[in-house]
């Protein structure tokens, strides 16, 4: 009985594509990923300290300066987060103080092109 031809050792597969032989590309990860759940808490942290300072306030004119108040520190928080903290936390933070503020200063707007008197001063 001859055990016929001893088998031919195969090649390595090759992937197909201009850089077959080069070394895999490297994969970087982000350190702290920015998640839904970290947004989300960082909107209800805010809206609840918007709701508060706002909530200080008994009409217009110092509802709209407490909010300004607030959103200014809040963007500070976010500031400060961002750089060494959650930066989920911090984008939910700057988006609903930047929304507040929005809301107080178009309240104040109304009630300046209402009666021609610009409330904040």
């Amino acid at each position: 009985m001859h055990p016929g031809p001893p088998p031919v050792p195969q090649a390595p597969l090759q992937p197909p594509g201009l850089y077959a032989g080069l070394p895999p590309r490297p994969v970087y990860r982000e350190p702290h990923s920015i998640t839904a759940g970290t947004v989300i808490s960082g909107l209800a942290a805010s809206t609840l300290w918007l709701i508060l300072f706002g909530s200080l306030g008994g009409d217009l004119v110092s509802y709209a300066w407490w909010t300004i108040l607030a959103a200014v520190t809040a963007w500070l928080v976010a500031v400060v987060l961002t750089l060494v903290g959650d930066r989920g936390v911090a984008l939910g933070v700057a988006c609903a103080s930047g929304l507040g503020l929005s809301l107080a200063l178009g309240l104040v707007a109304v009630r300046w092109i209402d009666t021609a008197n610009f409330p904040l001063w």
